[in-house]
C-alpha cells in the first residue's frame, strides 16, 4: 500500500504545480465568496421569509428553509456532478500520456516499483485530485448554507461523494487507453465520449421504448447494459443534495455497477502496461 501512496503523492505535487490547479481552487473559491456577498437569507425559527440573488427579490413567502432552498440544492448539485467530471476529464486527460514519456518512463520503471504499483498510483492520485476539488466546493456550499441560512446538510457532500465514484470510472478508461495509444487528446475525448454514453444509459429505458422493436431495440439496450449509467447517479446525487427521497437498493446497484466497470478496465491498463516493453 505504502509504495502506491508513494506514487499518489507524486501525482499530487505535479498537479499542484500546474497552474489549473490553482485555478481550480481558485475559481472554486471566487463561485462560494460571489454566492456569499451576492445571496441573501432572511430566515426566522427555521422558515425562509425572504431571499434575494444580486439584491433582486427571488421569493417572499415564508416556507421552510429546508423546502425553499431545494432547488438551489438540486442546480449545485448537477453543477458539482456534471462540473466535476467535465473538468476532471479536460484537466487530468494528460497524466497518462505524461507518465509514458520518453524518458520518464524509463527512470520510473528502474525503480522499486512493480508496474501495477505505478500504475495504481497514478490512477490513485488523479482520483484524489479529483475528489478533493468535488469535497472541497460541497463543504464550502454546506457552510455557507448552514452559516447564512441554519440549514446544516450533507446532501452536497454526498452528491461530491458520488461524483467521485463516477469520475474513477470514466478516469480508468482514459488512463487505460493512453496505453495503448499516448495521446492527451485520445484520452480526453474517450473520456467525454463515456460520460456521454454515460448520460445516455441512464436513460436507457426511456429511449429504448422509442427504437423500432427488434434487432436495433435489442443492440441498443446490449450496448448500454455495460455502461455506467452516469445520469442516473446525477438525478441520484439531486436527490441526496435536496434531502429527498432515494431507493437505496437502486442506488447501491447503480454504483457496484460502476466500480465493477472501473475496475474492469483498470484491470485491463494493468494487463498492459504488465505487457508493453517500455
Amino acid at each position: 500500500m505504502r509504495p502506491l501512496l508513494e506514487v499518489a503523492w507524486q501525482v499530487l505535487v505535479e498537479a499542484a504545480q500546474r497552474k489549473w490547479t490553482l485555478a481550480l481552487f481558485l475559481g472554486i473559491t471566487g463561485v462560494l465568496v460571489l454566492l456569499s456577498w451576492s445571496l441573501q437569507l432572511e430566515v426566522l425559527d427555521g422558515a425562509l421569509a425572504a431571499s434575494r440573488l444580486f439584491g433582486v427579490v427571488l421569493r417572499s413567502d415564508i416556507r421552510a428553509v429546508d423546502v425553499a432552498l431545494r432547488p438551489l440544492l438540486s442546480v449545485s448539485a448537477y453543477l458539482i456532478f456534471y462540473g466535476g467530471l467535465g473538468f476532471g476529464i479536460i484537466a487530468c486527460c494528460d497524466f497518462g500520456p505524461n507518465l509514458l514519456a520518453p524518458g520518464r518512463i524509463e527512470h520510473l520503471l528502474s525503480l522499486p516499483l512493480r508496474r501495477w504499483q505505478l500504475l495504481g498510483g497514478t490512477f490513485l492520485g488523479v482520483w484524489m485530485l479529483a475528489l478533493a476539488g468535488a469535497l472541497y466546493g460541497s463543504a464550502g456550499l454546506t457552510l455557507l448554507l448552514g452559516l447564512k441560512a441554519g440549514l446544516w446538510t450533507v446532501g452536497p457532500v454526498l452528491a461530491a461523494l458520488l461524483a467521485g465514484v463516477t469520475f474513477a470510472a470514466i478516469y480508468a478508461v482514459m488512463l487505460t487507453a493512453a496505453l495503448f495509444v499516448r495521446s492527451a487528446a485520445l484520452s480526453a475525448a474517450l473520456g467525454s465520449g463515456m460520460l456521454l454514453l454515460g448520460i445516455i444509459a441512464g436513460y436507457r429505458a426511456q429511449i429504448s421504448v422509442l427504437l423500432e422493436p427488434g434487432f436495433s431495440r435489442m443492440a441498443f439496450r446490449a450496448m448500454t447494459a455495460l455502461i455506467p449509467r452516469v445520469s442516473a447517479l446525477a438525478d441520484a446525487s439531486v436527490a441526496l443534495a435536496a434531502s429527498s427521497a432515494v431507493e437505496l437498493p437502486s442506488l447501491w446497484s447503480l454504483l457496484a455497477g460502476v466500480v465493477l466497470f472501473g475496475m474492469g478496465a483498470l484491470a485491463v491498463g494493468v494487463w498492459r502496461f504488465e505487457e508493453g516493453d517500455f
